[in-house]
C-alpha cells in the first residue's frame, strides 16, 4: 500500500508552514542547480497542492540531506550565524571586561582571568568556524517531523 493510500489516523494534515518549509527548501535546491527550473516549479505545485505530511517527503528525498543542507546555506541562514556569532563576541568581551575588573580590583599579581578567558575565546574561535555546522544543527531542529 502506498503511503498516499494511507486513511485513517496514521495520516497527518499539512500545515501552511510545513508547506512553505519545503519550498524553501525546493527553491534552494533550484538556486544550487540541482533541480531544473521546470521540475522545481512542478515540486513547488505539488507541495502547495499537498493536503498530508506524507504527500512532502517525496518532493525532496532525492536532493542531499533532504534538502536541509541547502536550506542551511540560504542568505537568511548565513545572516542568521552572522549574527549569533556577533553575540558570542559580545557577550565574551563583556564577560572579558568583568573578568579583568574583578582581577584589577582583587589586587592578586597573577593574571588569573587568562584561564577562562581563553576557554571563552576558543569556543567563540569554534562557533565562527563552524557556523555552518551550526546552521545545520538549528534548521534540524526546525523541521517539520517528516523531514528530520
Amino acid at each position: 500500500m502506498q503511503p498516499s493510500e494511507w486513511s485513517g489516523p496514521q495520516r497527518l494534515r499539512t500545515s501552511d508552514a510545513e508547506r512553505e518549509q519545503v519550498a524553501t527548501i525546493l527553491r534552494a535546491a533550484m538556486a544550487e542547480g540541482r533541480l531544473t527550473l521546470s521540475e522545481g516549479e512542478e515540486r513547488l505545485s505539488a507541495g502547495y497542492a499537498a493536503t498530508y505530511r506524507d504527500e512532502l517527503a517525496p518532493l525532496t528525498a532525492d536532493l542531499p540531506d533532504g534538502g536541509r543542507r541547502a536550506l542551511a546555506e540560504t542568505p537568511q541562514a548565513r545572516a542568521a550565524t552572522r549574527r549569533d556569532v556577533r553575540r558570542h563576541a559580545g557577550a565574551v568581551a563583556l564577560l572579558a571586561v568583568l573578568l579583568v575588573g574583578v582581577w584589577a580590583l582583587s589586587g592578586a599579581h597573577f593574571f588569573w582571568p587568562v584561564f577562562p578567558l581563553a576557554f571563552l575565546v576558543i569556543g567563540l574561535m569554534k562557533h565562527a568556524r563552524h557556523g555552518a555546522a551550526y546552521r545545520d544543527r538549528y534548521y534540524r531542529g526546525h523541521l517539520a517531523p517528516h523531514h528530520r
